[in-house]
């Protein structure tokens, strides 16, 4: 006889930056029992599936207790006696039919929570690759019908800035990719010595204090000029002996930095009532990123643009698309919907992949099968605010996505993941 679902049962545990998140336990009639948690993110983008929060005083309301009562009460019942090898029609069942809201974007959970679904939709994901006996990862393969499995090329995030830190930084996020690795054990040394070779650059150059961490466990020096963040990872890939094997990536997280009045983006957006003398235009800053292009080993410039900017995504794709990677992470949202419209307008060539911005596996996997039908890359990426759960590393294996967003084995919020290969 299958094994079907007997129980679900949610909870309300902390993540990495000490705010409040979903846990959720699944127990199948065979014995197995599966856990799974949500993480949550510092910058999001604004067409991101409904985080359900409490609001009110208690936790800065940021509590999740609305999203765990909508498992216990709602999803629970739900789904007791299924069948939890049936992923798509347990995500399609939660999404569709227990919430069913809707916008123009397509199923925005609002009712349930993208926090209370996911939750459970990744236990289930655990507790189906259980009842078959075969390791997550496999069983995601299986899912997303995905025949090749590799391990990903990880992204170690060394310099924070934007929304991760509190220096004048506008640029969220600057890694490094051991892309001249010959495995991941090797790529793990080479961005560990980076990471330890670049704390002694900025100490040496900026003083103690300067090697602070930001939200994420990189750096975060007080530093303005985004093109010395560069300067510094370049310097401390040198002196690693790393040359040529050690490449740059960026999280610009423009819209964190856009105004959208005189449609500008602001470099100096961290300093309060500034003269505005660094804002800039989309063309701009586009040439801003081709010039960095040109002077070092960039390969990803992820979010360069508003995640309404569709213009110059498509502009900046169409100029640099071919030598570098141009990532969508709060302009797509890991939405389907997006996503083809992205493909359409030729708006960048890469798909950033995060659970939680959608809000189920299910849709997950399609937003990755539509990006690499187009021809795009796939990156795999955690959340600023993580937990224990180490789901994502399955995942990048399961999906073969080529490059993964890990955050570091010393920030908390990165460890669970980039131990678990």
């Amino acid at each position: 006889m299958a094994a079907t679902i007997q129980s679900v049962k949610a909870r309300q545990i902390f993540d990495s930056r000490g705010n409040p998140t979903v846990e959720v336990d699944v127990c199948c009639s065979d014995g197995t029992f599966a856990r799974a948690a949500v993480p949550s993110g510092a910058s999001t983008g604004v067409y991101e599936a409904l985080e359900l929060r409490d609001g009110g005083s208690d936790y800065l309301g940021k509590g999740v207790s609305k999203a765990v009562d909508n498992v216990n009460s709602i999803i629970a019942p739900a789904l007791i006696g299924k069948d939890p090898t049936a992923q798509t029609e347990l995500d399609n069942y939660m999404v569709q039919q227990l919430d069913g809201t809707k916008n123009e974007w397509g199923w925005c959970k609002q009712k349930l929570g993208a926090n209370a679904i996911l939750a459970v939709s990744l236990a289930v994901c655990k507790a189906g690759a259980s009842v078959k006996k075969i390791p997550l990862y496999q069983h995601i393969a299986n899912l997303a019908g995905n025949k090749q499995l590799v391990l990903p090329v990880p992204a170690f995030n060394v310099i924070n800035g934007g929304s991760h830190a509190g220096n004048k930084l506008a640029m969220q996020e600057f890694m490094i990719l051991p892309t001249g690795a010959a495995s991941f054990k090797e790529a793990m040394k080479m961005g560990v010595e980076v990471y330890h070779n670049l704390k002694s650059v900025i100490k040496k150059k900026y003083g103690q204090d300067a090697t602070n961490v930001g939200d994420e466990g990189g750096f975060a020096p007080n530093i303005q000029e985004n093109k010395e963040g560069l300067e510094l990872l370049k310097t401390a890939i040198e002196k690693a002996g790393y040359t040529g094997k050690v490449v740059i990536g960026m999280d610009v997280a423009a819209s964190e930095f856009y105004n959208d009045k005189d449609k500008t983006y602001d470099l100096n957006f961290k300093e309060e009532n500034n003269d505005g003398s660094q804002k800039i235009s989309g063309d701009s800053l586009k040439n801003v990123y081709k010039s960095f292009v040109s002077e070092y080993p960039i390969v990803s410039i992820e979010d360069p643009f508003d995640q309404d900017d569709w213009v110059h995504y498509a502009k900046m794709t169409e100029e640099c698309g071919v030598e570098v990677q141009i990532v969508g992470d709060d302009l797509l949202v890991t939405n389907p919907t997006r996503v083809a419209k992205a493909i359409k307008e030729k708006s960048c060539n890469a798909l950033l992949l995060k659970v939680n911005q959608i809000g189920s596996v299910t849709e997950s996997i399609e937003a990755v099968k539509m990006s690499k039908h187009a021809g795009w890359g796939v990156m795999t990426s955690h959340r600023s605010g993580e937990t224990e759960d180490t789901f994502i590393a399955d995942l990048a294996v399961g999906l073969s996505t080529v490059r993964s967003r890990l955050g570091l084995p010393a920030a908390q919020s990165g460890l669970p993941s980039t131990t678990s290969f």
